[in-house]
């Protein structure tokens, strides 16, 4: 077996890995757009397409942890060389969506990205699938995309686990330990492949997303009208915002696309759960009058977007809102909105902060903690590697508390351990 980090090992973002089996078949996991770079897109070695058609040369299949623009950026080009792509159901219907929207818009990148969306092949969680001499067998992870998955990957007598993105405080996260416990740590693994994306970020406690959802229920009762900035993507993040708008009484609204998003994650989740499930959402677009009365009886919580159609909306009703009952709540990465961090975007801060309305910040990562990090190693105890990836390059996983032993196995340079060939670009 072959392991090559493409890229990941010292940056979050636009990680690839590939797994190769001796006999030559290889597959990719996650093919993504490095992040942007504050307002514009960032420079990508990918962009390139002779370097691009290098990266494939061979390659059965790519399959997507999640649809994240970071994991899932170059499928346009995949799907020209007849290589296939695989990501979960869920996820497939809501970037048809996406690209639909956007391709609406006549931009003909978007339309070339749709059409290879409707190529993609979808998967079920628990069931292999093979290709060539590998197997990979997807489990679901909670993460801030609602339908998210790690790999166990089989070949060459040897077992990896990719995390892909993942977390144990979202709604659905305390699956993660049992899935470990009943699916994979039995299984003896030998190389386990894991991010890594808040080692360097904050050594506190993450907020569970059910104390988010509390924490908006005070801010709703606090104020009369809010304006909450989240992805328009993030079931949990959405789900939490309408219960805490039910219980408060506001009227929840959003816009065209965001009430088809929320039909799809209903039609799907909301089977299996009444917190993804969102009958009394109001369409802005449709309902301004009742809109309008609410803004003067208990108020409403409206998801807005950095577009010219909710900014529209807003300039036209904002001069009937008292701007002390006015609220705009911040709800993603707060690195976009401070003028020192890497992540600056002055478009997202100017938007934030485009009216005289008090402004709060209510967030919680769609990443693992460091407790949670530490616990999959232990769990899952590898038997060659730890291989951190999505990670910050001056994290170190071997400050994480866990055994010497697990310590000693963190691999960041290539080598080669027993019949496991690790390559590190």
């Amino acid at each position: 077996m072959i392991i090559t980090i493409h890229r990941g090992i010292n940056q979050i973002g636009g990680c690839i890995t590939e797994i190769a089996s001796a006999s030559g078949t290889k597959i990719l996991i996650d093919l993504g757009h490095n992040l942007p770079d504050g307002d514009d897109p960032s420079e990508d070695k990918y962009d390139n397409s002779a370097n691009l058609s290098a990266l494939l040369d061979g390659v059965k299949a790519v399959f997507y942890t999640h649809p994240h623009g970071d994991h899932v950026g170059f499928e346009t080009e995949v799907a020209k060389k007849d290589i296939d792509q695989y990501i979960g159901h869920l996820s497939k219907d809501l970037m048809l969506l996406l690209k639909g929207h956007l391709a609406y818009r006549g931009n003909p990148k978007y339309k070339g990205e749709l059409e290879a969306f409707k190529k993609f092949l979808t998967f079920e969680a628990k069931e292999k699938i093979t290709i060539g001499d590998i197997s990979i067998t997807p489990y679901f992870v909670s993460h801030s995309a609602p339908d998210a998955y790690m790999f166990l990957i089989e070949c060459d007598g040897k077992k990896v686990l990719h995390t892909g993105d993942f977390r144990e405080h979202g709604y659905r996260g305390n699956g993660l330990m049992p899935t470990i416990k009943s699916y994979i740590a039995h299984r003896k693994i030998d190389v386990l492949i894991t991010e890594g994306t808040m080692l360097s970020r904050n050594d506190s406690r993450l907020m569970t997303e059910n104390e988010l959802k509390y924490k908006a229920i005070d801010l709703f009762r606090q104020h009369r009208n809010l304006f909450v900035m989240c992805s328009s993507m993030d079931a949990d993040r959405l789900a939490s915002f309408y219960q805490a708008a039910q219980a408060v009484g506001k009227m929840f609204v959003v816009d065209g696309f965001q009430w088809k998003v929320l039909e799809t994650i209903g039609n799907t989740l909301g089977t299996k759960s009444d917190l993804y499930r969102f009958p009394k959402r109001r369409y802005f677009d449709k309902h301004m009058d009742n809109i309008r009365n609410a803004s003067q009886a208990n108020g409403f919580v409206m998801i807005v977007r950095n577009n010219k159609q909710c900014r529209e909306f807003i300039e036209a009703i904002y001069p009937t809102l008292d701007p002390k009952e006015t609220c705009f709540l911040y709800s993603q990465f707060l690195g976009y909105i401070l003028p020192t961090h890497s992540a600056f975007q002055q478009r997202t801060y100017d938007f934030v902060h485009s009216r005289e309305w008090q402004i709060n910040y209510l967030h919680t990562s769609g990443h693992a903690s460091r407790e949670t990090i530490a616990a999959v190693c232990t769990k899952v105890n590898p038997r060659l590697a730890i291989i951190p990836i999505h990670r910050d390059a001056d994290s170190d996983f071997r400050s994480l508390d866990i055994s010497q032993e697990l310590k000693n196995k963190v691999t960041t340079e290539s080598t080669k351990i027993q019949d496991v060939d690790i390559i590190i670009k």
